[in-house]
């Protein structure tokens, strides 16, 4: 199973994620994964990163720190060096917003021009997109995925900016669509878009 949580900076949407994959029943019988994607390249990041890991010092997780190589941990999720006896899996993404922003600057700093970089992001979401449905699949995994909703503002300054936009924009409707589930969190609140009972987006609000 996919559930693709979306929110705003500062909404939520992480402790919703955390708690609503520690309230699943199986969750008891094994710690679950956390992949976090975060980079600690400032004080600033430091200290979000630092938030986070005071917000889950009492829960039990499986860290796996995965800036970049996203696709290959979730394909290599009953790989028995991870996991012996091969086992469901639990596990919490958070965050792709910073996953699709890594791989940005990995284009930047190989100095690839508008096309190369806008090429390069969509071939890593198409691979991130076939990893998730091989995991949920054939490993029936349940995943949580964090995304920012980064399209409810200005359009921004900036060939860069507004490429990222762009591309997270379209990650989150290709995670909605191969998604069960879907949350949006809005101030501390979950609005449920999309869930295994309807398979379809609510867009009656």
């Amino acid at each position: 199973m996919l559930h693709l949580v979306l929110g705003g900076a500062r909404s939520g949407k992480s402790s919703f994620s955390e708690q609503w994959l520690q309230a699943q029943k199986e969750v008891a019988q094994q710690p679950p994964f956390y992949v976090a994607t975060a980079q600690a390249l400032d004080e600033e990041m430091q200290q979000r990163i630092a938030h986070h890991q005071q917000l889950r010092a009492a829960s039990k997780w499986r860290l796996i720190e995965c800036p970049l190589h996203l696709s290959k941990f979730l394909t290599g999720l009953n790989d028995k060096r991870i996991n012996h006896p091969p086992e469901t899996q639990y596990v919490l993404v958070d965050c792709l917003t910073l996953w699709l922003t890594n791989h940005l600057m990995v284009a930047l700093e190989q100095k690839q021009d508008d096309r190369q970089s806008s090429d390069y992001l969509a071939e890593k979401i198409a691979e991130l997109i076939n990893a998730l449905t091989y995991a949920s699949t054939e490993h029936l995994a349940t995943i949580v995925l964090v995304a920012n909703e980064v399209g409810l503002g200005v359009v921004p300054l900036g060939k860069p900016s507004r490429l990222f936009v762009d591309h997270a924009g379209w990650l989150n409707q290709q995670l909605a669509k191969i998604a069960e589930q879907v949350t949006l969190v809005t101030a501390g609140i979950p609005l449920t878009l999309k869930s295994p009972k309807n398979g379809e987006v609510n867009y009656r609000g």
